[in-house]
C-alpha cells in the first residue's frame, strides 16, 4: 500500500451489475433490419428489447454477449478474425459503448456494455432463454431513417429500457462506419456482386445510388473488392462479376452519405 493512502473497502461504494446488449443488423428484402425479442419477465413483461442480459462472474463481455445471443434467438454471430468452428455465416462484431445512467433498469444499478453485430441474410430466430419471441423488424419501424422516429405518420414501436437510444447508436455507428470502411461487406456472403453490395449501402442508409458511380468507387480502391473468379446470374439479367472483400480496410477516398 502506498504511504499515506487508505486501505480500499469496497463496502464504501454501492453495488451494481453489468449487462450486455446487443445491436444485431442484417438486411433483409433489401431493408435494414436489426433483431428484437420480447421480454417474458419483468420488468417491461410483454414489450420488445434487444438481446442481452447480465454478465456472469466467469466470462468477459464478448462471451457474455455471444452467449446471450444463443440463449434468446438460436443464432450464432461469430468473429471473421477468429477461428470459426460450427457452420455458419461470419460476422462482423464490435463493442459499440456503455450505458450507465443511474435510472436506466428499474431494478438496480446496471451499466450496459452494448455490441454491435452485422452479418448476412441471417435466418429467422428462435425465442429462448427470458424471451417470448423474437424478431428481425425494420429499422424504421423501431427508430426511423432519422433515428427519432418511427415511419412517417406512425409511432415507433416501444422498446424497453434505454433500447431505443442503444439501437439507434448502432444504426449510426454502421451508417458512419460504411462510408469509408469495408464494413458493408459484413452484410454480404462471402462472394457477391457489386450490385448486391450497393444494394447494402441502399438498405443502410435508406437511399437510391447511382450504379455506374458506385460501380467505380468500390472498384476504384487497390485491394477493396477482390475479383472471385466467377459470375452469377442470380440476380436476373446478363451474369455479373464475383467479388470477394479484399485486405484493404479504408475506402479511399470514401463514399460519403448521401443527404437524405
Amino acid at each position: 500500500m502506498i504511504a499515506g493512502m487508505s486501505p480500499y473497502d469496497p463496502s464504501a461504494f454501492p453495488p451494481f451489475a453489468v449487462t450486455v446488449d446487443l445491436v444485431v443488423l442484417t438486411v433483409r428484402r433489401h431493408s435494414l433490419c436489426a433483431l428484437i425479442v420480447k421480454r417474458g419477465e419483468p420488468p417491461f413483461q410483454g414489450h420488445w428489447a434487444l438481446p442481452g442480459g447480465f454478465v456472469r462472474d466467469d466470462e468477459d463481455l464478448d462471451a457474455a454477449a455471444a452467449r446471450e445471443l444463443v440463449e434468446e434467438t438460436g443464432l450464432c454471430v461469430h468473429d471473421p478474425g477468429a477461428p470459426q468452428t460450427e457452420p455458419g455465416n461470419g460476422a462482423h462484431l464490435e463493442q459499440l459503448a456503455t450505458y450507465g445512467a443511474p435510472d436506466r433498469d428499474p431494478r438496480m444499478r446496471v451499466v450496459s456494455v452494448a455490441h454491435l453485430a452485422l452479418a448476412p441474410d441471417l435466418p429467422a430466430p428462435r425465442a429462448g432463454g427470458d424471451a417470448n419471441s423474437a424478431r428481425w423488424a425494420p429499422v424504421e419501424e423501431l427508430i426511423g431513417q432519422d433515428g427519432a422516429a418511427g415511419r412517417e405518420g406512425e409511432q415507433p414501436v416501444p422498446l424497453a429500457f434505454d433500447h431505443a437510444r442503444i439501437l439507434a447508436d448502432g444504426v449510426e455507428r454502421a451508417r458512419s462506419k460504411i462510408e469509408y470502411s469495408s464494413l458493408a461487406t459484413a452484410f454480404c456472403p462471402p462472394e457477391f456482386t457489386v450490385g448486391e453490395l450497393r444494394r447494402v449501402y441502399e438498405a443502410v442508409w435508406g437511399v437510391a445510388l447511382d450504379p455506374r458511380n458506385f460501380h467505380r468507387k468500390v472498384t476504384g480502391t487497390p485491394g477493396f473488392l477482390v475479383p472471385a473468379g466467377g459470375t452469377t446470374t442470380r440476380q436476373g439479367g446478363r451474369p455479373a462479376q464475383l467479388f470477394r472483400a479484399g485486405g484493404a480496410t479504408l475506402l479511399n477516398p470514401p463514399m460519403l452519405r448521401p443527404e437524405v
